[in-house]
């Protein structure tokens, strides 16, 4: 009977999480609606978005495809951003570059948030010895640059595209886990979290009911800040050759080609990639700082 009556009190005492969902999704709907730079933001990462996932459809040539007959035409109806150096299509090649870059930042928001947000939660709600030793290991990790030590780790585990991926995953664990673990801190000392362990609550508990769902919106912040870096930096390392290899439809190794071509007059094969990894990073970034005014209107959001 008491524990019914714990887990009832708790229930009364936890803060209505759906409900500041539905609320977070209405403010959103109204910003992108009303902010002209949201708009366009969402407009810029919607057609990248669209030409990733129907660009090979719409546009049916191989971005591999070598025609020495069509080398270094400019832009025309019958190639809307022109040839490279041996005759491929830049479009198709463009096409191929989103669906690329917007799959490496997928997956090292993913990973990153996993990994970095575990260690967050671990370190904020365990606290002692275990806080103390995370902190430290992810404090050696911030002590690098972040694009040195996803240079340093695609050289050492082998120049490619999967190795560059799991260098920039490393760089932006330390601060998905600083961020949520002060966070965590936060969110600890609340009057509805003490009360829950007055009640009796267990620890495991109190972490999945009461801490780690008030953490979405802080996650989803620094996801977007984390996805327009990770697309600026494999095109980084895809540009000083230790990401993506030539010929590979990659933005980063595209405006390497074209650099070559750029004082020759073929300034469209590097200048359209260039725009793609622009309209990414300038899209993200403006999505990124807005979330911020949607899901902490009040400036609580404090970044470590």
């Amino acid at each position: 009977m008491e524990a019914g009556q714990a887990v009832a009190a708790e229930r009364l005492l936890r803060p209505n999480v759906v409900g500041r969902s539905v609320r977070a999704a209405g403010r959103a709907a109204r910003f992108v609606l009303h902010d002209p730079a949201l708009l366009f933001a969402s407009l810029l990462l919607g057609i990248l978005i669209f030409l990733a996932i129907f660009g090979s459809v719409i546009w049916q040539k191989d971005p591999l495809a070598i025609n020495l007959d069509q080398t270094l035409q400019p832009p025309s109806w019958a190639h809307p951003m022109g040839t490279d150096s041996v005759g491929r299509d830049v479009f198709a090649r463009f096409n191929g570059g989103a669906q690329i870059s917007l799959s490496v930042g997928a997956i090292v928001v993913v990973a990153g948030a996993l990994l970095g947000g575990l260690i967050g939660v671990l370190a904020g709600a365990l606290g002692g010895a275990t806080d103390n030793a995370s902190m430290r290991a992810m404090d050696s990790l911030l002590a690098f640059p972040p694009l040195i030590l996803a240079m340093a780790v695609t050289v050492g585990f082998g120049i490619g595209l999967k190795t560059a991926v799991l260098g920039i995953i490393l760089t932006t664990i330390p601060y998905y886990a600083r961020l949520v673990r002060s966070d965590v801190l936060r969110v600890r000392s609340m009057n509805y979290v003490e009360a829950a362990a007055a009640l009796g609550a267990s620890r495991p508990r109190i972490m999945a009911r009461h801490i780690v769902p008030h953490l979405g919106s802080t996650m989803l912040i620094q996801a977007g800040a984390v996805f327009g870096y990770a697309i600026l930096a494999v095109a980084a390392l895809g540009f000083v050759g230790l990401g993506a290899q030539i010929p590979t439809p990659e933005w980063g190794t595209m405006i390497t080609e074209g650099l070559d071509n750029v004082l020759t007059g073929g300034w469209w094969v590097g200048v359209f990639p260039g725009i793609g990894v622009l309209m990414a990073v300038t899209g993200m970034s403006i999505i990124a700082d807005r979330a911020r005014d949607i899901f902490d209107p009040r400036g609580e959001y404090i970044r470590v």
